[in-house]
């Protein structure tokens, strides 16, 4: 007999579905399974405005609805998904953001040209240019996410932001700071430092490290910034996912790329797993007999966090093998083509 799990209401917390036909390809892959996710802003253009967040709403909605790029999905179960909207960080005024809150879920604040489409972001964390926007953040009661990188070495980026986030962090202490999908010791160490310091973690974290990526032949559908770390990195974020600490949730960063952009000389960055992110999370979740956490880390404690109440669903999961497709659309998974412990048995 197979075995099982129940999640209820299961969160990405930190996803990109893009635009346009890629929208339509990935977002019913999500919407399928999880109850909610954080939508990421950094479109072409970014989103800006209060007009811009509930147009892009309104195209993410629209999108869980039209023909999925697996032909096996029960659409009926994307009636239930809540997209999570956030504004691409900018020096608002607290008018603005007054006007804008009951639209969005967050701000998200990129340091300027570090990842895809974030050449509008901060140059400069200048507190006194940055003071009347993180302080209206705080009274409003609006959550910050940071892709906390530098431009230094590669490997050193995440490290390096510390002190930034220590001076976010010292300075606001009301104001709830998101550590987006970190990948170092340090930065899980970072967690008990401050009573408002969260973090999200990627499922590709949890299961990579540099060298699945280039320690053999070049893996570009597993290249994603910030790029996996050491081995002592993925054992310290496994241990606070997998112990279900209060303060971690997950977040996929699915991060979607045509083929083309993926398999060639300047290989987009982003590893797509919000098709598997579920069975893949049970599988190793299991491996290390935490399956009883599970439930924390992909809902409970990001509801608590964000103060949010996802529409309700129910995944079982079971044991069976799940063999990855090659491809969902024009966008190659993780684990394309390989076979995974952990299906997906029912939706309610």
């Amino acid at each position: 007999m197979s075995k099982q799990h129940t999640l209820l209401m299961p969160l990405d917390m930190h996803l990109h579905l893009r635009d346009g036909v890629m929208l339509e390809t990935v977002a019913p892959l999500t919407s399928y399974t999880f109850s909610g996710a954080l939508i990421m802003p950094n479109l072409v253009p970014p989103v800006t405005s209060k007009d811009a967040v509930i147009a892009y709403k309104e195209r993410v909605m629209a999108a869980v609805g039209v023909e999925a790029a697996d032909p096996e999905l029960d659409l009926v179960n994307s009636d239930y998904f809540e997209p999570y909207m956030t504004l691409f960080y900018q020096n608002y005024d607290k008018e603005f953001l007054e006007d804008v809150a009951d639209e969005i879920t967050s701000l998200k604040l990129y340091p300027a040209g570090i990842t895809t489409n974030s050449e509008g972001g901060v140059s400069s964390f200048d507190l006194d240019t940055m003071r009347p926007t993180l302080q209206a953040m705080s009274d409003l009661e609006i959550p910050l996410c940071v892709h906390g990188e530098t431009d230094g070495f590669v490997m050193d980026r995440e490290a390096e932001f510390m002190s930034i986030y220590e001076l976010l962090a010292s300075n606001f202490p009301d104001l709830k700071i998101i550590m987006e999908h970190i990948t170092t010791k340090v930065a899980v160490d970072m967690l008990d430092e401050y009573p408002n310091l969260y973090a999200t973690i990627t499922l590709h974290h949890l299961l990579i490290t540099l060298d699945d990526v280039a320690g053999g032949m070049l893996k570009p559908h597993l290249f994603c910034k910030p790029i996996a770390k050491r081995p002592e990195d993925r054992e310290a974020l496994l241990k606070v996912a997998l112990d279900g600490h209060p303060k971690v949730m997950f977040g996929s960063d699915s991060a979607p790329h045509p083929q083309h952009k993926k398999e060639s000389c300047g290989c987009a960055a982003g590893v797509f797993t919000a098709p598997i992110a579920l069975q893949s999370l049970c599988e190793l979740f299991d491996s290390h007999g935490k399956l009883d956490n599970l439930q924390s880390f992909v809902s409970d404690n990001a509801q608590r966090i964000y103060g949010i109440c996802p529409e309700f669903k129910e995944i079982v999961l079971s044991d069976e093998p799940f063999t990855v497709p090659e491809k969902y659309g024009n966008v190659v998974p993780m684990y394309a083509g390989e076979t995974i412990g952990w299906s997906i048995e029912s939706v309610e």
